[in-house]
């Protein structure tokens, strides 16, 4: 889906009333035992779906990432193509949609991963997912967390993927770098709000974003 605006240009507000996890909860022990002991939260509710013109939403997944480096854990991500239908050019986890031979929305994610980045399951240690998160594109998507354990060998598909990159898990889970932008839709439609987290030269906004602030509020809770 094209976009009629640029979301890097829209009203901004900074979201300040929150507590960064702490640094020592952004360790593989601590979350594998998050995820095999989740505590009571409530997920962050989102207005995209909203923006969806169809009547039943389309299964997906996607992986997010976790990678174990020295200097702390990091968050890998995508740079979509360009020319691609859905969320061209936008920030993105590895996934995509469930095809009939995947037997779960776990694989879903492993599978599209391997297509889109090249990663080897092998090196994927899953630990849990999170609430499905709907999307204006007309998708219920699965977010599976996992972490990786370097070295790894990564080849984006060129059709799919620009670029891959990492993020440091503590800025991600930091409320100070989180914004919320607002739209206004035409024909009196009303204010949708989304939430962006910028990194360097990356706008990491949308769904992408949404479900980085239901891993944050997991994380806390």
């Amino acid at each position: 889906m094209k976009l009629a605006f640029n979301p890097e240009d829209l009203p901004m507000q900074s979201v300040t009333n929150e507590e960064a996890v702490p640094l020592t909860h952004l360790s593989a022990e601590w979350l594998r035992q998050r995820f095999s002991r989740p505590p009571p939260w409530t997920p962050e509710t989102a207005d995209e779906h909203l923006l969806a013109q169809v009547i039943s939403f389309r299964p997906a997944s996607v992986l997010i990432p976790l990678v174990l480096r020295d200097e702390g854990i990091s968050l890998l991500l995508t740079h979509r193509a360009a020319h691609l239908h859905d969320h061209a050019g936008q920030i993105s986890f590895p996934g995509g949609r469930f095809e009939e031979r995947d037997s779960s929305a776990v694989e879903t994610a492993l599978r599209e991963a391997q297509e889109e980045i090249g990663l080897d399951r092998q090196h994927v240690d899953v630990i849990g997912v999170l609430p499905q998160y709907r999307t204006g594109t007309g998708y219920n998507v699965t977010p599976v967390v996992s972490l990786l354990q370097p070295p790894f060998q990564l080849k984006a598909d060129p059709f799919e993927v620009a670029s891959i990159f990492e993020v440091p898990l503590s800025f991600l889970m930091d409320p100070q770098n989180h914004q919320r932008r607002s739209l206004e839709l035409p024909n009196g439609a009303g204010t949708r709000s989304f939430y962006a987290m910028p990194y360097q030269q990356h706008f990491i906004w949308g769904a992408t974003a949404g479900m980085l602030r239901n891993l944050f509020h997991f994380l806390r809770a």
